[in-house]
């Protein structure tokens, strides 16, 4: 294979991207659509996700839109098959839906528990899965699992959040193993600590902040737009033999204790 720029290139492939109304999500629609993908935005506010998708159209990007609920089997299995069906083949999926909760562990709520498995585990499994079995058929496809530095590390207050991302770490692992025959590469994306609107209190946090920028050897927080690269090569030609990795954006805080 020769390396040039139409390596990392994604024209002609529809990409699905959970989760994208807004922050990571929306800034890796905005990177595979830069890099020539259609991109299905997803989310469960209908509203707020035609705004989104107006936006990036306005940026002549070819955007779709589908408003419906990751952790909803049935809502994922009807919504893919009309992807499928009226938009085109799913060559791209990230799996990127998530929430946050903060407790310490002795006071963390089980319904908190319940829906942040939910959200942050299952859906990887339903959509993972009703993508993939579209992908087996035509063997080949990309499917990329947004993890988390905390699928190696732990934080006070956040054990739940800490073992849903250790849990999709090992879950994109058993899937690149299962579906790596059938031509499919599964790989996760796990950020950092970076600026979005769910993060905001800490950005504005002198002492978390401060803390932070002290841990990271690239001395910041992360910007949304950091991520796009990483995702574009993991869902281009260019990674074509990078499959079960986790490729941390984290401006090194991984590799510091």
């Amino acid at each position: 294979m020769t390396i040039n720029a139409q390596t990392f290139r994604l024209d002609g492939r529809l990409a699905l991207v959970t989760g994208s109304s807004a922050g990571i999500g929306l800034a890796l629609a905005r990177g595979l659509a830069q890099a020539g993908a259609s991109v299905v935005l997803n989310g469960r506010g209908a509203g707020k996700l035609g705004e989104t998708a107006a936006a990036l159209a306005a940026e002549g990007h070819t955007v779709h839109a589908r408003a419906f609920d990751v952790t909803d089997r049935a809502a994922v299995d009807a919504n893919i098959a009309a992807i499928e069906a009226r938009i085109g083949p799913i060559e791209i999926l990230i799996n990127n839906a998530g929430i946050q909760r903060r407790a310490p562990f002795h006071e963390f709520a089980a319904a908190d528990w319940a829906e942040l498995m939910r959200t942050n585990l299952d859906s990887v499994f339903h959509v993972g899965q009703a993508v993939a079995k579209h992908m087996v058929a035509r063997q080949r496809g990309r499917i990329i699992n947004v993890c988390s530095v905390q699928s190696e590390l732990g934080r006070p207050g956040i054990a739940p959040y800490t073992a849903s991302k250790g849990a999709v770490k090992m879950l994109t692992k058993g899937m690149a193993i299962d579906l790596g025959p059938h031509g499919i590469n599964v790989n996760g994306l796990g950020p950092g600590y970076f600026k979005t609107e769910l993060n905001q209190k800490l950005v504005d946090d002198p002492a978390f902040s401060g803390w932070l920028i002290n841990r990271t050897p690239s001395r910041r927080w992360g910007d949304v737009e950091d991520l796009a690269g990483a995702a574009v090569f993991l869902a281009s030609d260019a990674s074509r033999f990078v499959n079960g990795h986790i490729l941390y954006v984290d401006g090194g805080v991984t590799a510091t204790l």
